[in-house]
């Protein structure tokens, strides 16, 4: 039987979690939008980029995951650090700081300072996907938090669906200022994080007590709501990081988002070059870029609202997995096939996508407080070394610069472990239930 207790509908509930969603959720979108475009615009500045600054794919490859390094190494710290200070102060200031490195990367030079920047970019925004997650636990009481993460996590395909063709016009603009296309990339594009960082802090409200745009009567009820759902969980104490480790639950999410983040990261880095490698225009490799990312962008809202409406966290995830690991398996045996490769990437978006928030349901029903915090961040950290580990292979068995089957396998086969963690890790938890709650649903 579930912990998760859905207090009987009302008026004030509906009201307060419409209210809470129209604020927050779209300001949200927006700051993932932008961050997850500056992940990703590298991916169309390398295009160019590469060969004006002497990168081969092996190198592009080490250097797009490098990011994850730094990610990982500032990634548990600064989720804590945000549970302490705050959010509006702590994303307002990560922000900042990774639209300062974006531009930077304009002045690339050669492999070393390619390197140098994506990991500087990476330490810059550790802590803004696992900050966000756990700042949707304070607003949100879990049965709403699957649909409002899918929400919120919207934005990384849409800023495929939407950043590619910008990136493919902004590409074009070689000369402007005396800038090559991929300089005016990467200064266009991280210009907005540092408006944004400094509105964020004005913007965001740290907890629902400090929502001067709640009513009294709003603001009582989600706090009631929120508490009494913390109470019900096991674990609220504060939780190290080496104590994570030693938790079995925070092993297995992590290994779990490893594949998604391995197949999430290699559409983005890797996808323009290989539509591009079909003989298609840098214009036309952002148009038919939209595709996969448009079908993801629909595909993971209506998954995970059928998520929160049948109260099941585990096959959603795994089955998206599998879908995500097919998709692999048709681009890379997609050959000269335009069609086939635009499939293929369209169901890997779709499932790594899908896959996503019903899998980032699950560590809030688990832990509550500090602990929630540092195994949020270390699930993320651990993870997203997925987006090192799948655009590594892709760039290293590409020997030819042109056949990417062989990393496409492999990245497949790292979400089909995926699938296969997750389900395990249901029937691990429904047999540690009670003898009497087994035939209920199990989060």
């Amino acid at each position: 039987m579930s912990n998760i207790a859905k207090p009987a509908d009302s008026s004030l509930e509906k009201q307060a979690i419409r209210k809470i969603t129209w604020r927050l959720i779209p300001f949200l979108m927006l700051l993932y939008f932008v961050a997850f475009l500056d992940r990703i615009n590298v991916g169309f500045a390398a295009l160019t980029m590469n060969k004006d600054v002497g990168l081969t794919t092996q190198m592009f490859g080490l250097g797009s995951g490098i990011f994850f390094l730094g990610y990982f190494m500032f990634e548990v710290p600064s989720t804590i650090i945000l549970h302490k200070v705050g959010a509006r102060f702590w994303i307002g200031r990560v922000m900042f700081t990774w639209g300062l490195v974006s531009i930077a990367m304009a002045f690339t030079r050669g492999p070393i300072s390619f390197y140098l920047l994506r990991f500087l970019l990476g330490l810059a925004e550790a802590g803004f996907f696992p900050g966000i997650i756990l700042y949707l636990s304070y607003w949100f009481p879990s049965h709403h938090r699957s649909t409002v993460t899918a929400m919120f996590m919207a934005a990384a395909p849409a800023a495929g669906l939407i950043g590619s063709p910008i990136s493919g016009v902004l590409m074009q603009l070689n000369g402007l200022l005396g800038l090559r296309g991929w300089q005016s990339l990467f200064i266009a594009e991280g210009f907005p994080a540092v408006v944004l960082g400094l509105i964020t802090y004005h913007f965001l409200s740290d907890r629902p007590a400090d929502a001067a745009w709640l009513t009294v009567e709003e603001r009582s009820w989600l706090s009631q709501a929120i508490a009494q759902e913390q109470a019900g969980i096991k674990d609220t104490r504060s939780h190290s990081t080496l104590r994570a480790l030693a938790d079995w639950k925070v092993l297995a999410l992590s290994l779990a988002y490893f594949g998604t983040s391995a197949g999430l990261y290699t559409v983005g880095f890797w996808a323009p070059l290989i539509v591009k490698g079909l003989g298609f225009s840098v214009m036309n490799v952002g148009f038919l870029l939209a595709i996969p990312n448009l079908i993801a962008v629909i595909g993971m809202v209506f998954w995970s609202s059928h998520s929160d409406r049948s109260g099941e966290r585990y096959w959603h995830a795994a089955i998206a997995c599998l879908i995500g690991a097919l998709g692999m398996a048709v681009a890379a045996r997609a050959g000269s096939s335009a069609i086939l490769a635009i499939t293929g990437l369209s169901l890997t978006a779709f499932g790594v996508s899908a896959a996503k928030p019903p899998l980032w349901s699950l560590p809030t029903t688990f832990f509550g407080g500090t602990a929630a915090a540092a195994s949020i961040g270390l699930i993320n950290s651990l993870g997203t070394l997925g987006g090192f580990a799948g655009p590594y292979m892709i760039g290293s068995t590409n020997e030819t610069g042109g056949n990417f089957s062989r990393g496409l396998y492999l990245v497949g086969g790292t979400l089909i472990v995926s699938a296969v963690t997750i389900v395990a890790m249901r029937f691990a938890r429904q047999a540690m239930l009670p003898q009497n709650c087994q035939t209920g649903k199990v989060f």
